[in-house]
Protein backbone atom coordinates (compact mmCIF):
# COMPACT_ATOMS: atom_id res chain seq x y z
CA UNK A 1 0.00 0.00 0.00
CA UNK A 2 1.66 12.60 -4.58
CA UNK A 3 1.03 16.02 -4.65
CA UNK A 4 1.72 17.92 -6.50
CA UNK A 5 0.01 16.53 -6.21
CA UNK A 6 2.05 13.19 -7.04
CA UNK A 7 0.12 9.91 -6.53
CA UNK A 8 3.01 8.43 -4.92
CA UNK A 9 3.86 10.83 -1.75
CA UNK A 10 5.65 8.78 0.19
CA UNK A 11 4.46 8.34 4.10
CA UNK A 12 5.56 6.41 6.80
CA UNK A 13 3.72 3.76 5.23
CA UNK A 14 6.02 3.63 1.89
CA UNK A 15 8.64 5.57 3.19
CA UNK A 16 8.17 9.27 4.11
CA UNK A 17 5.19 12.01 4.56
CA UNK A 18 6.72 13.98 2.29
CA UNK A 19 6.21 13.65 -1.63
CA UNK A 20 8.59 11.93 -3.48
CA UNK A 21 9.82 15.45 -5.29
CA UNK A 22 11.04 17.16 -2.26
CA UNK A 23 13.14 14.05 -1.17
CA UNK A 24 15.13 14.80 -4.77
CA UNK A 25 15.26 18.42 -4.29
CA UNK A 26 16.34 18.10 -0.74
CA UNK A 27 18.74 16.03 -1.31
CA UNK A 28 20.53 17.95 -4.18
CA UNK A 29 20.63 21.18 -1.69
CA UNK A 30 23.94 22.07 -0.58
CA UNK A 31 23.37 24.03 2.70
CA UNK A 32 24.50 22.20 5.63
CA UNK A 33 21.17 22.48 7.51
CA UNK A 34 19.05 21.36 4.49
CA UNK A 35 21.47 18.24 4.12
CA UNK A 36 20.96 17.06 7.24
CA UNK A 37 16.72 17.42 6.88
CA UNK A 38 17.15 15.66 3.58
CA UNK A 39 18.74 12.77 5.28
CA UNK A 40 15.85 11.20 7.13
CA UNK A 41 13.73 10.37 4.10
CA UNK A 42 16.78 9.55 2.04
CA UNK A 43 17.43 6.86 4.59
CA UNK A 44 14.12 5.75 4.74
CA UNK A 45 13.81 5.24 1.31
CA UNK A 46 16.88 2.85 1.37
CA UNK A 47 17.56 1.59 4.99
CA UNK A 48 15.17 -1.46 5.81
CA UNK A 49 11.85 -1.58 6.17
CA UNK A 50 10.80 -1.66 9.83
CA UNK A 51 6.79 -2.96 11.17
CA UNK A 52 5.77 -1.26 13.86
CA UNK A 53 2.59 -2.95 15.35
CA UNK A 54 1.97 0.34 17.56
CA UNK A 55 1.03 1.79 14.53
CA UNK A 56 -1.46 -0.83 13.24
CA UNK A 57 -5.02 -0.83 13.38
CA UNK A 58 -7.06 -4.16 13.14
CA UNK A 59 -10.93 -4.56 12.30
CA UNK A 60 -12.30 -7.78 12.12
CA UNK A 61 -15.34 -7.40 10.11
CA UNK A 62 -17.57 -10.87 9.81
CA UNK A 63 -14.68 -13.09 10.12
CA UNK A 64 -12.53 -14.69 13.18
CA UNK A 65 -9.46 -17.01 13.71
CA UNK A 66 -11.51 -19.60 14.07
CA UNK A 67 -12.91 -20.52 10.17
CA UNK A 68 -10.28 -21.61 7.72
CA UNK A 69 -10.12 -19.49 4.86
CA UNK A 70 -10.41 -22.51 2.78
CA UNK A 71 -13.90 -22.63 3.74
CA UNK A 72 -14.90 -18.62 4.20
CA UNK A 73 -13.27 -16.16 2.01
CA UNK A 74 -10.95 -14.16 3.77
CA UNK A 75 -9.65 -11.13 2.37
CA UNK A 76 -7.12 -8.13 4.09
CA UNK A 77 -7.36 -4.58 3.17
CA UNK A 78 -4.43 -2.60 4.30
CA UNK A 79 -4.61 1.39 4.06
CA UNK A 80 -2.58 4.15 5.76
CA UNK A 81 -3.39 7.64 7.25
CA UNK A 82 -1.19 10.52 6.96
CA UNK A 83 -2.66 12.02 9.36
CA UNK A 84 -1.85 9.73 12.13
CA UNK A 85 0.79 8.02 10.51
CA UNK A 86 -0.95 4.57 11.34
CA UNK A 87 -2.04 1.59 9.02
CA UNK A 88 -5.74 0.01 9.17
CA UNK A 89 -5.94 -3.65 8.34
CA UNK A 90 -9.01 -4.69 7.95
CA UNK A 91 -9.73 -8.87 7.76
CA UNK A 92 -13.39 -9.06 5.99
CA UNK A 93 -15.21 -11.80 3.29
CA UNK A 94 -14.19 -8.97 0.81
CA UNK A 95 -12.60 -5.99 -0.03
CA UNK A 96 -13.41 -3.13 2.83
CA UNK A 97 -14.19 -0.69 0.29
CA UNK A 98 -15.29 2.14 3.02
CA UNK A 99 -11.06 2.29 3.16
CA UNK A 100 -11.20 3.51 -0.19
CA UNK A 101 -13.52 6.06 -0.26
CA UNK A 102 -12.64 9.92 -1.28
CA UNK A 103 -10.45 11.44 -3.87
CA UNK A 104 -7.04 11.10 -2.04
CA UNK A 105 -7.22 7.68 -1.99
CA UNK A 106 -8.27 7.18 -5.41
CA UNK A 107 -5.43 9.24 -6.43
CA UNK A 108 -2.59 8.02 -4.26
CA UNK A 109 -3.85 4.63 -4.96
CA UNK A 110 -1.50 2.70 -1.93
CA UNK A 111 -3.76 0.07 -0.30
CA UNK A 112 -2.77 -3.39 -0.42
CA UNK A 113 -5.09 -5.59 -0.87
CA UNK A 114 -4.91 -9.36 -0.58
CA UNK A 115 -6.49 -12.62 -0.11
CA UNK A 116 -6.42 -16.28 1.07
CA UNK A 117 -7.19 -19.07 -1.80
CA UNK A 118 -7.21 -23.02 -2.13
CA UNK A 119 -6.55 -23.79 -5.62
CA UNK A 120 -6.33 -27.31 -6.24
CA UNK A 121 -5.96 -28.40 -2.59
CA UNK A 122 -3.47 -25.93 -1.74
CA UNK A 123 -3.63 -22.93 0.37
CA UNK A 124 -1.63 -19.66 -0.99
CA UNK A 125 -2.18 -15.72 -0.27
CA UNK A 126 -2.36 -13.24 -3.57
CA UNK A 127 -0.86 -10.26 -2.55
CA UNK A 128 -2.31 -7.15 -4.88
CA UNK A 129 -1.02 -3.53 -5.55
CA UNK A 130 -1.61 -1.13 -7.66
CA UNK A 131 1.52 0.79 -9.92
CA UNK A 132 0.31 2.90 -12.57
CA UNK A 133 -3.40 2.93 -14.66
CA UNK A 134 -5.77 5.21 -13.97
CA UNK A 135 -4.52 8.78 -14.58
CA UNK A 136 -1.12 9.86 -15.65
CA UNK A 137 0.32 11.33 -12.42
CA UNK A 138 1.02 7.49 -11.35
CA UNK A 139 2.83 6.43 -14.92
CA UNK A 140 5.14 9.24 -14.30
CA UNK A 141 5.85 7.76 -11.00
CA UNK A 142 5.85 3.96 -12.04
CA UNK A 143 9.26 2.34 -11.50
CA UNK A 144 9.87 4.32 -7.90
CA UNK A 145 6.39 3.09 -6.68
CA UNK A 146 7.61 -0.48 -7.84
CA UNK A 147 10.29 -0.23 -5.66
CA UNK A 148 8.73 1.29 -2.69
CA UNK A 149 5.88 -1.72 -3.02
CA UNK A 150 8.21 -4.13 -3.19
CA UNK A 151 10.73 -2.75 -0.13
CA UNK A 152 7.76 -1.94 1.91
CA UNK A 153 6.03 -5.53 1.08
CA UNK A 154 7.52 -7.39 4.09
CA UNK A 155 6.05 -5.35 6.15
CA UNK A 156 3.09 -5.36 4.67
CA UNK A 157 2.85 -9.08 5.13
CA UNK A 158 4.02 -8.43 8.99
CA UNK A 159 0.94 -6.78 9.66
CA UNK A 160 -1.09 -9.46 7.76
CA UNK A 161 0.82 -11.86 10.07
CA UNK A 162 0.10 -9.70 12.97
CA UNK A 163 -3.22 -8.84 12.77
CA UNK A 164 -4.65 -12.13 12.10
CA UNK A 165 -2.35 -13.86 14.17
CA UNK A 166 -5.24 -15.81 15.58
CA UNK A 167 -5.87 -17.59 12.72
CA UNK A 168 -2.23 -18.23 12.06
CA UNK A 169 -2.43 -19.87 15.71
CA UNK A 170 -5.11 -21.65 14.90
CA UNK A 171 -4.31 -23.12 11.36
CA UNK A 172 0.09 -22.99 11.66
CA UNK A 173 0.38 -24.79 8.51
CA UNK A 174 -0.71 -21.27 6.70
CA UNK A 175 2.60 -19.89 7.54
CA UNK A 176 4.16 -22.00 4.99
CA UNK A 177 1.64 -21.41 2.14
CA UNK A 178 3.30 -19.37 -1.16
CA UNK A 179 2.65 -15.87 -1.53
CA UNK A 180 1.70 -14.28 -4.91
CA UNK A 181 2.30 -10.80 -5.03
CA UNK A 182 0.10 -9.62 -8.13
CA UNK A 183 1.69 -5.91 -9.23
CA UNK A 184 -0.83 -4.11 -11.49
CA UNK A 185 0.42 -1.47 -14.17
CA UNK A 186 -0.77 -0.44 -17.96
CA UNK A 187 3.43 -0.08 -17.96
CA UNK A 188 4.21 -3.83 -19.07
CA UNK A 189 7.16 -4.27 -17.36
CA UNK A 190 5.95 -3.70 -14.22
CA UNK A 191 3.04 -5.53 -14.65
CA UNK A 192 4.06 -8.77 -13.36
CA UNK A 193 3.18 -11.59 -10.91
CA UNK A 194 5.78 -12.70 -8.39
CA UNK A 195 5.93 -15.23 -5.97
CA UNK A 196 7.81 -14.43 -3.04
CA UNK A 197 8.34 -17.89 -1.29
CA UNK A 198 6.41 -18.95 2.24
CA UNK A 199 4.59 -16.27 3.93
CA UNK A 200 7.18 -17.42 7.42
CA UNK A 201 9.76 -15.93 5.51
CA UNK A 202 8.22 -13.37 3.22
CA UNK A 203 7.15 -11.37 5.72
CA UNK A 204 10.40 -11.29 7.66
CA UNK A 205 11.86 -7.61 6.35
CA UNK A 206 14.96 -7.29 4.64
CA UNK A 207 17.29 -4.66 4.44
CA UNK A 208 19.67 -2.65 2.48
CA UNK A 209 19.84 -1.28 -1.45
CA UNK A 210 21.64 -3.74 -3.40
CA UNK A 211 18.41 -5.77 -4.79
CA UNK A 212 18.32 -8.02 -1.04
CA UNK A 213 15.19 -6.66 -0.29
CA UNK A 214 13.62 -8.46 -3.81
CA UNK A 215 13.42 -11.86 -2.21
CA UNK A 216 10.92 -13.43 -4.75
CA UNK A 217 11.15 -17.02 -6.56
CA UNK A 218 11.32 -16.88 -10.03
CA UNK A 219 10.36 -19.46 -13.20
CA UNK A 220 7.12 -20.14 -11.44
CA UNK A 221 3.84 -19.40 -12.47
CA UNK A 222 0.66 -18.45 -10.85
CA UNK A 223 -1.41 -21.29 -9.95
CA UNK A 224 -4.87 -21.04 -11.64
CA UNK A 225 -8.40 -22.65 -10.34
CA UNK A 226 -9.98 -25.42 -11.90
CA UNK A 227 -11.83 -24.31 -14.76
CA UNK A 228 -15.20 -26.69 -13.58
CA UNK A 229 -16.69 -26.66 -10.54
CA UNK A 230 -14.63 -28.31 -7.87
CA UNK A 231 -13.68 -29.19 -4.36
CA UNK A 232 -10.48 -28.58 -4.33
CA UNK A 233 -10.57 -25.16 -5.04
CA UNK A 234 -12.25 -21.85 -3.04
CA UNK A 235 -13.30 -19.42 -3.64
CA UNK A 236 -15.07 -19.96 -6.78
CA UNK A 237 -15.16 -15.89 -7.11
CA UNK A 238 -11.95 -13.75 -5.89
CA UNK A 239 -13.46 -11.39 -4.04
CA UNK A 240 -10.72 -8.42 -5.08
CA UNK A 241 -12.17 -6.85 -8.52
CA UNK A 242 -8.67 -6.57 -10.05
CA UNK A 243 -7.79 -8.44 -13.07
CA UNK A 244 -6.16 -11.78 -12.13
CA UNK A 245 -4.16 -12.33 -15.41
CA UNK A 246 -2.12 -9.73 -15.73
CA UNK A 247 -0.29 -11.52 -19.06
CA UNK A 248 -3.27 -10.48 -20.65
CA UNK A 249 -5.26 -7.79 -18.97
CA UNK A 250 -8.31 -10.06 -18.79
CA UNK A 251 -10.38 -9.97 -15.74
CA UNK A 252 -10.44 -13.63 -14.86
CA UNK A 253 -11.43 -12.90 -11.05
CA UNK A 254 -14.09 -15.49 -11.19
CA UNK A 255 -12.32 -18.69 -11.45
CA UNK A 256 -8.63 -17.33 -10.59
Amino acid sequence: MATLILPSKLKPFFVSEEDPSSVLRRATRTSRKNQSMSMAPVARLFGPAIFEASKLRVLFLGVDGKKHPGHLPRTYTLTHSDITAKLTLAVSQTINNSQLQGWYNRLQRDEVVAEWKKIKGRMSLHVHCHISGGHFLLDLVARLRYYIFSKELPVVLKAFVHGDWDLLQSYPELQAALVWVYFHSNIPEFNKVECWGPLSEASVPKGGIDGEIFAFIDDLDAPRACSDDCNCCFPAMSSIPWPQNLATGIDTSERA
